[in-house]
């Protein structure tokens, strides 16, 4: 058991570093081969009705979670086969050095003066409609993004890997790509997207919470994040992007939420931070900085609770 945890804190440590060194490929990515066998199962399975959609969802991330299960199970008594696999897996469901790339391009764009090229490459971070934003607009929609990414894109992964190792990093990115593909409230799917929604919640709840922790800790103004994420996390409707913006906007000294454009709707959202100042461009470098700190912390607390249950554990079955 002991060799197990050291094996999982060692391949997590190789995956965060292929991910900083080699960011997500262009082409071929696992979570984009999920992603396309997730649609043509929906093409099937398609009803406007809940049971289908839950269906749905517990076929892909159950299937998904259960072939890695069944591979991480044949490797057993193969300690560099498991590290490599663990490695392999953190690379694949992270996505922390693509969301800064990403970040920056539009942050680039915009310092630039080239709005056309900042609204060609915001899809890449986000669902919102371009064309109805400005220069400032969009630096705000870019930082939102980071902080919520951040979460979504690393920290949740990485406290999924912890608890339940190779299946949990391929549940979690499993769930959250389902979210993203059926979980909005567009009419096709308000109700066969519903169970793939709440299961996000559900499984991005312990992560947003420990990245809006980290944040206090990592962030620039640690007062203004902690103050922050308790007066407005809560005002969100999402209810874990809601903690880490917050606590981003409050470490940043800036203000967030208010209204936007989103899947063809336009909604207002609740501010976060109302006594900071509204986003500029050169926030979005300072964001990208603060998730990067936010990341190796991440990894440095969910390997570090995964050796202590370990060895807690070990000194139970001694006594």
């Amino acid at each position: 058991m002991r060799g197990e945890h050291a094996g999982y804190a060692c391949g997590a440590a190789l995956g965060f570093l292929g991910d900083l060194l080699a960011a997500d490929p262009r082409r071929g990515h696992p979570v984009a081969a999920f992603g396309r066998a997730a649609g043509a199962l929906e093409r099937r399975l398609w009803r406007d009705h809940r049971g289908y959609g839950a269906a749905h969802a517990v076929l892909c991330a159950g299937g998904a979670a259960a072939g890695a299960a069944l591979l991480q199970r044949a490797l057993r008594g193969r300690p560099p086969a498991r590290i490599a696999l663990t490695a392999a897996t953190v690379w694949a469901v992270l996505g922390g050095t693509s969301l800064g790339r990403e970040a920056r391009a539009v942050g680039g764009a915009l310092t630039a003066g080239d709005l056309d090229a900042a609204r060609e490459r915001l899809p890449h971070l986000c669902g919102r409609d371009p064309q109805a934003l400005d220069g400032p607009q969009m630096a705000r929609a870019v930082v939102e993004s980071v902080a919520e990414n951040t979460s979504d894109a690393v920290v949740g992964a990485l406290v999924w890997g912890a608890l339940g190792g190779v299946p949990g990093l391929v549940a979690f990115r499993a769930v959250n790509t389902l979210d993203a593909m059926v979980g909005h409230k567009s009419p096709r799917y308000r109700r066969f997207g519903w169970a793939s929604a709440r299961l996000d919640d559900a499984a991005g709840w312990p992560g947003s919470r420990l990245t809006a922790a980290l944040t206090v800790v990592a962030g620039p103004d640690r007062r203004g994040a902690l103050r922050a994420w308790h007066a407005d996390g809560g005002a969100h409707p999402s209810p874990n992007a809601g903690p880490v913006e917050a606590s981003f906007a409050g470490a940043l000294g800036i203000r967030l939420g208010g209204t936007l454009a989103y899947g063809g709707r336009v909604e207002h959202r609740p501010v976060l931070n109302g006594g900071g100042r509204p986003p500029a461009v050169e926030d979005i470098a300072r964001a990208v900085r603060l998730s990067r700190r936010v990341s190796v912390l991440a990894l440095a607390t969910t390997v570090a609770g995964r050796l202590a249950a370990g060895a807690v554990r070990r000194k139970g079955r001694t006594r």
